[in-house]
């Protein structure tokens, strides 16, 4: 460190003898020294630190009202732990118990007097090179805390960007995704909806050549149990690929007759566009006796018609696809063979996973993955075997039913007695047939457009139940369900929601039951019964 700035240095003189301030300020003017302050009022030492902080102090122990250790013991409250402010003692007692009380007080260094003037500036070079080495490193470090801080801003800055650039990415896969699901969903309701406007098409026709009732009613029943299928779709898709949840709704069922109306089913889209083709494709069926299965059967028959839908396209110059049934090692197996082109083995171990496809802009990958969720939930196994220009074979088994899951089956509702029945729903069409299915089972119906005449019709009269929509203009659902409860407690409530909400989260204290639209005639007898335990009439029969 040069001279001159350790000659810069201030200089702060504590002793009660002004004849020693004298001294110490010739000594170490004439070392080079200017800025030199002094004072022999040790009480007046902290407020000179106030006004500046030095770069030394030299410090005299023995004065009077404040001595040098009491002093020592303000500067080392005052002072941080990471400062230096240098402290030289000179006194008159040359014991070594006061040098080494002073030097444990915050002492840097210690003289006695009479002392060497050369020592003297020679201590005080030494503590004021140690000083600026100090102020030096403490520089320093502040420096590299403003680098470390500005850097550390630079990569929190280039994390968020980071992140926010991969949340983005996340999103357009999401979007993407969802964009490629919708796609899916769009192609399986144009199936589903083909169906349904095939067969109304027929309908009408076959009505105009005078057709006979049963007839119709076969024909009826199909178009419903399309539209049924197409209502459970998103639902199911919504819950892509999910376990199968303790609570879900089985039947015993027989597969063979899902089969059959799979192949019904699809029959109108297929053999329309085969004939468009100009090829031919058959379905064949061998259908052996086996026992019953617990199962969903729309969700079966949503699988069956998926896989036929997949062999039909893998046909595109006509065969035949068999379909057979037998039961083999303890187990209900269902076989799909088609002669169409096969799949290599890179496509047969991949058909499976969500999104893949080969048909390009014309398929979605959503299919076969369905496919595989709906057969694992419902215990199955899927295999599939294929040989390219062959044709391909999906082999499903399930487990038979058995007697104890028998008993563990929801029971079918039962009719309850005769009840009245005030049915709220802004739209006509819901009003009537909601009162033509309640009027034929018997009971007593009200239909009201929206909340406020249902509030009238509840004041004028007693109701077992109120059906209301959940959203109306001017009043909610759940609103007029409040209000009825607070006039007549003992009115029962059901409340149908729509498509995006979940059933659960729509039911509160002031709702008995909540449904999903669309609604069956078997859904309401069942939510009817459910909500009117104490309705139910004994010896009625089960509604089928």
């Amino acid at each position: 460190m040069d001279d001159a700035r350790l000659q810069n240095a201030d200089i702060l003189i504590v002793d009660d003898e002004p004849l020693n301030l004298t001294l110490l300020q010739k000594i170490l003017h004439s070392a080079g020294y200017t800025r030199l302050r002094s004072t022999t009022e040790p009480r007046k030492v902290m407020d000179l630190l106030g006004e500046k902080e030095p770069d030394i102090i030299l410090l005299d122990l023995q004065m009077p009202h404040l001595d040098g250790f009491a002093l020592l013991q303000q500067l080392k409250q005052r002072n941080p732990p990471n400062s230096y402010l240098p402290i030289l003692v000179l006194t008159a007692d040359a014991m070594p118990q006061t040098k080494m009380r002073a030097l444990s007080s915050g002492a840097h260094d210690f003289l006695t007097k009479p002392f060497s003037p050369a020592e003297v500036v020679q201590r005080v070079a030494n503590l004021l090179q140690t000083r600026q080495l100090h102020l030096e490193v403490r520089r320093q470090n502040h420096n590299l805390e403003e680098q470390v801080a500005e850097r550390t801003k630079e990569l929190e800055k280039a994390l968020s960007d980071l992140k926010e650039t991969q949340d983005k990415a996340i999103q357009q896969e999401r979007l993407n995704a969802f964009g490629t699901m919708a796609t899916g969903i769009t192609h399986d309701f144009n199936n589903a909806l083909s169906v349904i406007l095939g067969y109304c098409e027929v309908a009408l026709i076959e009505c105009e050549g005078k057709m006979r009732r049963n007839e119709l009613e076969t024909h009826i029943q199909t178009i419903m149990t399309a539209g049924l299928d197409a209502s459970r779709m998103i639902k199911r898709l919504r819950e892509f690929y999910r376990p199968q949840a303790k609570d879900e709704p089985r039947t015993v069922l027989a597969l063979n007759d899902v089969v059959q109306q799979a192949v019904a089913t699809t029959k109108p889209k297929w053999h329309a566009e085969s004939l468009g083709a100009d090829i031919l494709i058959d379905i064949e069926t061998d259908l052996a006796e086996i026992p019953s299965i617990l199962a969903d059967a729309s969700e079966l028959r949503d699988a069956l018609m998926n896989l036929i839908f997949n062999a039909v396209d893998a046909m595109p110059k006509g065969g035949v696809l068999r379909l057979s049934t037998k039961f083999v090692n303890n187990r209900v197996v269902l076989q799909l063979r088609d002669n169409g082109i096969g799949m290599p083995e890179e496509v047969r171990r991949h058909c499976l996973e969500p999104f893949f496809t080969t048909k390009g802009e014309a398929g979605t990958g959503l299919g076969l993955a369905m496919v595989y969720g709906i057969v694992d939930r419902h215990g199955g196994t899927l295999e599939i075997e294929s040989t390219p220009g062959l044709g391909t074979t999906f082999i499903i088994s399930f487990p038979p039913v058995l007697e104890e899951q028998i008993k563990g089956v929801k029971p079918a509702p039962r009719r309850t007695r005769p009840l009245t029945i005030l049915i709220a729903d802004d739209q006509p069409e819901m009003c009537a047939i909601m009162s033509n299915h309640l009027l034929n089972d018997g009971h007593k119906v009200r239909a009201v457009m929206d909340g406020k005449p249902a509030l009238e019709a509840i004041g004028g009269g007693k109701f077992d139940l109120l059906i209301t929509d959940h959203v109306m203009p001017g009043m909610s659902g759940k609103q007029l369900a409040a209000a009825v409860k607070e006039i007549s407690p003992e009115t029962r409530v059901i409340l149908l929601t729509s498509m995006a909400e979940r059933p659960a989260a729509s039911a509160s204290r002031v709702v008995d039951r909540a449904l999903t639209k669309p609604v069956s005639l078997v859904d309401l007898r069942r939510a009817i019964a459910e909500v009117m335990t104490d309705s139910v009439a004994p010896g009625m029969p089960a509604i089928a």
